[in-house]
């Protein structure tokens, strides 16, 4: 089925930059374009520094979605929703990405790169990606958030 093109931007600590490449090859794969926030090695860092420029892009709308990637996801995660506009679930597996998007219409998700496989990665980002808003009740939770 084939699938609108999007601008995804991604942003990673040392630790989620092993899951950053191979998510990056499925996007392209899927014709979305990718924006690279960092970082670029294994190389400690501090995650705000990448995953806060990748959460900025999706809420001034220059990236339709984002991805950070970290140890946990759970800091990541923390950063990107500090960003007023964002709404960044942590996913563990298919069902938790899932639901971000059906429950929460979350425009970014954080994974984290020490508990999630690159294979279970992939999948997540794709059920993320291939689920859709419920709107309904949750759009009245949505705008509680937002309030």
């Amino acid at each position: 089925m084939p699938h609108h093109s999007l601008i995804i931007s991604i942003g990673s600590d040392h630790a989620g930059f092993p899951l950053k490449g191979p998510i990056s090859q499925l996007l392209e794969a899927r014709g979305h374009t990718v924006l690279d926030f960092g970082c670029t090695s294994e190389d400690s860092c501090d995650y705000p520094d990448y995953v806060r420029p990748a959460a900025q892009a999706v809420a001034l709308g220059k990236a339709d979605l984002g991805i950070v990637l970290g140890g946990s996801g759970n800091g990541e995660a923390i950063v990107a929703n500090k960003v007023k506009g964002v709404r960044c679930g942590v996913c563990w597996d298919t069902w938790s990405a899932s639901m971000t998007k059906e429950h929460n219409n979350a425009n970014c998700i954080a994974i984290g790169a020490r508990p999630v496989s690159e294979q279970l990665a992939l999948k997540i980002v794709t059920a993320w990606l291939d689920a859709t808003f419920e709107g309904g009740r949750h759009d009245r939770r949505i705008s509680k958030i937002d309030a």
